[in-house]
C-alpha cells in the first residue's frame, strides 16, 4: 500500500462514522419515551430473570422459551419453535416483509450460565434492584420504585443473566413497544432468532440453521451480546475469533513408577510434556511454533485505528494484578486480532495428602487456540502435530500406544481436537460496507456519539453456521455495562445501559439501508 493509499484508507476509517450517520441527525425516540418503555417492561424483565435457564436443564429452558414466544407474539411477531434436541430455538419475525429492504437478523440468546450460589448476596434468579449508598456499597431497594418514580440510571438490577443475555432481549421488546406507540415501521425486515445454548457453544446452532436456513436468511445479523469497553462509549465490533481446544497428552512407562527404583532411569511424562509446553512461546508471550502467524496482516489503517483504543498505560495491569503483559503486538488492541494458544490445564501424578512418590506414567495438557479467519482450525492442528513430531515425538492415534509402538518409539503423544461448527472460525465484515455503514449510521443517531469501531473483537460468538449455513455476514453491538460482572457472582446491569439499550436499537431498526 503506498504512502498516500495508506493516508486515504486512515482517513476513511476516522470518518466513517461521521458519514454513516448523516441520515438522520436526531434519535427517533425522545428521553422520555425510552423512560416510558424502559418502565412499561421492567415488570417482564423481573418475570424473566425469575426463570433459571441454565441449558443442562431442559425443563427450564423450555419454560423461557415459551414464556419469550408470548412475549414476542403479544407484539405481533409470527413466532416458531425450531426443534433443538429438547432445547428449542426461538424464532420471531416482524411484520410483512418487503422485498424493497433489507433484512435483519437479531442474534440474542435465552439461556444462562450456571448459578452456584457462592459468592451471590442475593438469590441469582431473584432479581432485586439495587444503588450505591454513601459509602459506595449496594444496598437492595424496593423494585416498585421502578414504576412509581423517577428512575436514576444508576440504580442496578442483580440477577443470573441479567446482562448475559435477558437484558438485551427485554430492550429489543422495549424497543418494539416504543416504535409501536409512535406508529413507526421499521426501516428494514426484522426477524429473531435465540439461541438456547450459547453458554454451553452452542453445538448444535449450525445444524439448526443448516435445517431452517430458508426462514433465517437475511443479509446481515446483528448480535446483541457482550460488555462495552472500559470506557463505557458506544461501540461495534466487525468480528470475532474462533474457539478450538487441544488435548496433548505425553506417554511415559505403562504405569507410574516408583521414584526410588526408577528414578534417573525411567522417562517422566510429566518433565517431557513440560519441555514441549515451555517451547511453544517465548519470553514475550509470543507462540514461536512455525507458521502459527502465517498469512496475517494488518493494514497500516487499520494500525492507526486501533491506537486510539488502546487503554491509558498502566490500566490492565492494574486490573490482572500484574505487573507487567506479554508483548505479541505493539499494543493489547492489535494483539486481539492474532491468534491465541493458552494453557488451561496440565494434569499429571496425584499431589498433596494422597500424593505418592511415583514417576507419572502419562501428562495432559489441555490448550485453548482462539483462531482469526486467517488460520482455521484444521491448520493449527497440523501445526501442533507437526511441532510435536518435530521434538521426536510418535504421534498415535489410538487411546494409548500399542505395545508394538512402546517397543518401536522412545517419545511417544497423542493430539486430539475439539472443535464446534459454530465457534471454531474466526470472522471478520469490513468496517466500510454498506452492512457496516448501516449499523454505524444507527448507533451514532442513538446516542449522538461516534461508535468505537472494533476490527475484530477477542471473544467467540456461535456464528460459525451464520458464516458457513447461512453465507451472511454479521456484527457486535454491545449494550452492556463493562463492569456487569456476566458470568460471575452478582451479575448485574446498569439501567442505564437498560434504557440505552432501547434507544440504540430504536435507533439501528429504524435507520434505511444505503448501498
Amino acid at each position: 500500500m503506498t504512502n498516500s493509499a495508506t493516508a486515504a484508507r486512515i482517513a476513511s476509517l476516522i470518518l466513517l462514522a461521521c458519514s454513516a450517520g448523516l441520515s438522520s441527525a436526531q434519535s427517533i425516540l425522545s428521553e422520555e419515551e425510552v423512560q416510558s418503555a424502559a418502565k412499561r417492561t421492567y415488570p417482564e424483565y423481573f418475570k424473566l430473570l425469575s426463570m433459571p435457564a441454565d441449558a443442562a436443564h431442559m425443563q427450564d429452558i423450555q419454560r423461557n422459551v415459551d414464556w419469550l414466544e408470548k412475549a414476542f407474539a403479544s407484539r405481533g411477531f409470527r413466532t416458531r419453535q425450531l426443534a433443538n434436541n429438547g432445547r428449542p430455538l426461538l424464532f420471531a419475525e416482524f411484520g410483512p416483509a418487503r422485498k424493497s429492504r433489507k433484512t435483519i437478523l437479531v442474534y440474542m440468546h435465552l439461556d444462562a450460565q450456571p448459578a452456584p450460589p457462592a459468592g451471590w448476596h442475593t438469590d441469582p434468579w431473584t432479581p432485586t434492584l439495587r444503588k450505591r449508598d454513601g459509602d459506595g456499597a449496594w444496598q437492595t431497594i424496593s423494585s416498585d420504585l421502578l414504576a412509581t418514580g423517577p428512575v436514576d440510571p444508576e440504580w442496578r438490577v442483580f440477577a443470573r443473566a441479567a446482562s448475559d443475555d435477558k437484558g438485551p432481549i427485554m430492550m429489543f421488546l422495549a424497543a418494539i413497544d416504543a416504535l409501536k406507540g409512535k406508529h413507526i415501521d421499521p426501516a428494514v425486515n426484522v426477524k429473531v432468532l435465540l439461541d438456547s445454548e450459547e453458554e454451553k457453544g452452542s453445538p448444535s446452532l449450525h445444524t439448526v440453521m443448516e435445517a431452517h436456513k430458508d426462514i433465517l436468511r437475511s443479509d446481515g445479523i446483528v448480535v446483541y451480546d457482550g460488555g462495552r469497553a472500559s470506557t463505557e462509549k458506544p461501540s461495534i465490533n466487525f468480528g470475532n475469533r474462533g474457539s478450538i481446544q487441544l488435548n496433548l497428552t505425553v506417554f511415559g512407562t505403562r504405569t507410574d513408577q516408583h521414584s526410588g527404583l526408577y528414578g534417573n532411569i525411567a522417562p517422566n511424562a510429566a518433565l517431557r510434556l513440560a519441555r514441549l509446553v515451555a517451547g511453544m512461546k517465548d519470553e514475550q508471550g509470543k507462540v514461536i511454533i512455525p507458521g502459527f502467524y502465517e498469512g496475517i496482516h494488518i493494514s497500516d489503517a487499520d494500525q492507526q485505528a486501533m491506537k486510539a483504543h488502546v487503554p491509558a498505560a498502566g490500566v490492565l495491569e492494574k486490573r490482572l494484578g500484574v505487573a507487567g503483559l506479554d508483548s505479541v503486538a505493539p499494543n493489547v488492541i492489535e494483539a486481539l486480532q492474532y491468534p491465541s494458544l493458552d494453557v488451561l490445564w496440565i494434569g499429571s501424578g496425584v499431589v498433596g495428602s494422597s500424593g505418592v512418590n511415583s514417576i507419572p506414567a502419562v501428562a495432559t495438557a489441555s490448550f485453548n487456540v482462539r483462531t482469526v479467519p486467517e488460520t482455521p482450525p484444521e491448520r493449527v492442528f497440523g501445526l501442533l502435530k507437526d511441532y510435536v513430531a518435530s521434538h521426536g515425538y510418535h504421534v498415535v492415534q489410538g487411546e494409548a500406544p500399542t505395545e508394538e509402538e512402546r517397543a518401536a518409539f522412545p517419545r511417544m503423544a497423542k493430539l486430539t481436537m475439539m472443535a464446534y461448527p459454530s465457534t471454531q472460525v474466526g470472522f471478520r465484515e469490513p468496517m466500510d460496507s454498506p452492512f457496516s455503514r448501516w449499523a454505524i449510521a444507527g448507533v451514532r443517531t442513538a446516542t449522538q456519539r461516534e461508535p468505537d469501531l472494533y476490527r475484530m473483537g477477542g471473544s467467540t460468538l456461535p456464528m460459525g453456521g451464520a458464516v458457513t449455513v447461512l453465507k451472511t455476514p454479521y456484527l457486535v453491538v454491545p449494550l452492556i455495562n463493562a463492569d456487569s460482572n456476566q458470568h460471575g457472582a452478582n451479575e448485574n446491569l446498569r439501567l442505564g445501559n437498560y434504557m440505552e439499550g432501547i434507544r440504540s436499537i430504536a435507533s439501528m431498526l429504524t435507520t434505511p439501508w444505503k448501498q
